[in-house]
């Protein structure tokens, strides 16, 4: 098969289990990318979601553009991007057109309700996997448990919060090193 045609493909059947948005793709892109098609490692799949957080758009349009380029380039960037956002695209148009007469009804009320609880799942499922990844050693732990606890209950922002910790990274590895 076409390089091309595949980051494409293989982006649109993440793209088009978008209910959640980023975080409830993780096990998706994770499941695709790392398990089945070796573009990138865990490791690298958790850097580029970073990055991703860190930069101006949506999370896993970001990352799919970070994987596309480095499997191919500029021309894989692009094809792993319009993979992503295609499906979104349609179902978003379909949607659009008919939710006005449908939303009130129980039924999609409730259905919708269910699709909530199912991407909760998913993004617990993420932080699961992410954090098992990402926490090292006692530091690591407790940059995750102050990150977490002053986004969710002290209202900083997130942007700040992966700033500061980002900081505290580097200020650790250089301690690190000038302990060696």
């Amino acid at each position: 098969m076409n390089p091309y045609l595949d980051l494409f493909l293989t982006f649109a059947r993440v793209g088009v289990c978008t209910f959640g948005g980023g975080y409830a793709m993780l096990p998706l892109l994770q499941r695709e990318v790392v398990e089945r098609r070796g573009w990138a490692t865990e490791s690298e799949l958790m850097d580029y979601y970073a990055i991703g957080q860190c930069t101006p758009g949506v999370i896993a349009v970001n990352t799919s553009t970070f994987i596309g380029y480095k499997t191919r380039g500029i021309r894989g960037a692009v094809c792993a991007t319009a993979g992503m956002i295609f499906p979104s695209l349609v179902i978003i148009s379909v949607i659009a057109a008919f939710i006005a007469q449908f939303a009130h009804m129980e039924a999609v009320q409730h259905a919708f309700a269910g699709i909530r609880l199912a991407v909760c799942a998913l993004v617990l499922r993420s932080v699961y996997k992410m954090s098992r990844n990402g926490v090292v050693d006692l530091l690591t732990g407790a940059l995750l448990l102050a990150t977490f606890c002053a986004v969710a209950f002290a209202g900083l922002s997130p942007v700040l919060m992966i700033v500061l910790s980002g900081a505290v990274g580097i200020l650790a590895g250089l301690v690190r090193r000038r302990r060696i």
